[in-house]
């Protein structure tokens, strides 16, 4: 895990900004992105000034139209399992959990997909876009975990796990860069009905489940404020949230290193690694609760 990096003297201030704010609040709704899972391990997909930092990822229309798109993506997933699998939560996730069981944070959202916040101990969690953990099949709507469905794809492609596990590349959210070799790649069946798996995630280009948006929403309205936490809001279902919040005169913070989308609408804007401001601003809570 990689190392904390100190603040600098205006983090720090702005940490502290961030814990009076925090402190002025019984109901806040947060939001998380990409951003704070890097310290953990896993790639995000833009830099600090929110433009891509590797290929466009797959769509859905691509995994559920195109057979020669689900080898590659299947191919590329197998390979960039074991960084999720073995991933542990870090400082901003834990900062969060704490907040959490202090009373001052109501709902949590998370756009990621690796299950990082509920391995931190937090409760409730809204997975925006699914979860990696689960493998869903498009036929008969069965579901299965990852982990074994991993043991299926390895065990069925040998030949690739021995040419390419020493140099894959990880990419963002559980991907791998692999440009070849994945032609005569064998997709497993699902267990159950013999039809089409599917990582339990919503893709780009796919829909929200209506449920889970409608209870985000819910959340938010209930909420007294909005807290976003390593997220540059590109994708609309998060800076939709943004929008709701402002419309509803909520106030808005991010944390994140580099442009959101949202920073016209932010009340406060805490421009630091999300494990070292959290942390720091969690401690600073502790400090005066007690």
């Amino acid at each position: 895990m990689a190392a904390a990096y100190p603040l600098t003297d205006t983090e720090f201030e702005c940490a502290g900004r961030l814990r009076q704010w925090l402190c002025a609040f019984d109901r806040i709704f947060v939001l998380t992105g990409a951003g704070i899972s890097t310290r953990s391990g896993i790639p995000a997909y833009r830099d600090a000034a929110g433009n891509w930092q590797r290929s466009a990822p797959i769509t859905h229309q691509q995994f559920v139209g195109n057979p020669a798109m689900r080898r590659r993506y299947w191919a590329r997933s197998m390979l960039g399992w074991p960084v999720i699998a073995r991933a542990e939560p870090n400082g901003a996730h834990r900062a969060l959990a704490r907040l959490q069981d202090a009373g001052r944070i109501a709902t949590l959202v998370t756009q990621n997909v690796d299950g990082l916040h509920q391995a931190a101990g937090s409760t409730g969690v809204i997975e925006l876009h699914g979860s990696l953990h689960r493998v869903t099949c498009l036929d008969c709507g069965g579901s299965e975990a990852r982990a074994a469905i991993q043991m299926l794809l390895e065990g069925g492609n040998h030949a690739l796990m021995a040419h390419a596990q020493m140099s894959a590349v990880a990419a963002p959210d559980g991907d791998a860069h692999l440009d070849s070799g994945y032609d005569a790649f064998e997709i497993p069946p699902c267990p159950g009905c013999g039809g089409t798996l599917m990582p339990d995630v919503v893709f780009f280009g796919g829909n929200i489940p209506r449920a889970r948006v409608e209870a985000a929403n819910a959340a938010l309205d209930a909420a007294d404020a909005l807290l976003v936490v390593g997220s540059s809001l590109a994708v609309y279902s998060g800076y939709r949230l943004c929008e709701r919040a402002r419309a509803a005169g909520k106030p808005i913070v991010a944390v994140n290193r580099g442009v959101t989308r949202a920073d016209p609408l932010l009340t406060l804007k805490v421009d630091a690694d999300c494990a070292d401001a959290l942390e720091a601003a969690s401690r600073q809570f502790a400090a005066v609760a007690r």
